[in-house]
């Protein structure tokens, strides 16, 4: 059987953290920023978690 082959999409968005966790990005920061807060850039700025429905999912797609 051949190897299993991680989506290249998922692979550049998620990252694995040490408890097994998967930490994202936020949306919404790469243009059209004069009409943004600086409150709400910076908080976009941040790394967020995955939700829990959708950890199964991503997993399968980097082949954890």
């Amino acid at each position: 059987m051949p190897k299993m082959k991680t989506k290249a999409s998922a692979k550049k968005r998620f990252k694995l953290t040490g408890s097994g966790k998967i930490k994202r990005k936020h949306a919404f920061k790469s243009h059209i920023l004069t009409k943004k807060t600086t409150k709400q850039k910076r908080n976009l700025t941040q790394s967020g978690l995955v939700a829990k429905v959708d950890e199964a999912s991503i997993k399968k797609q980097l082949c954890i």
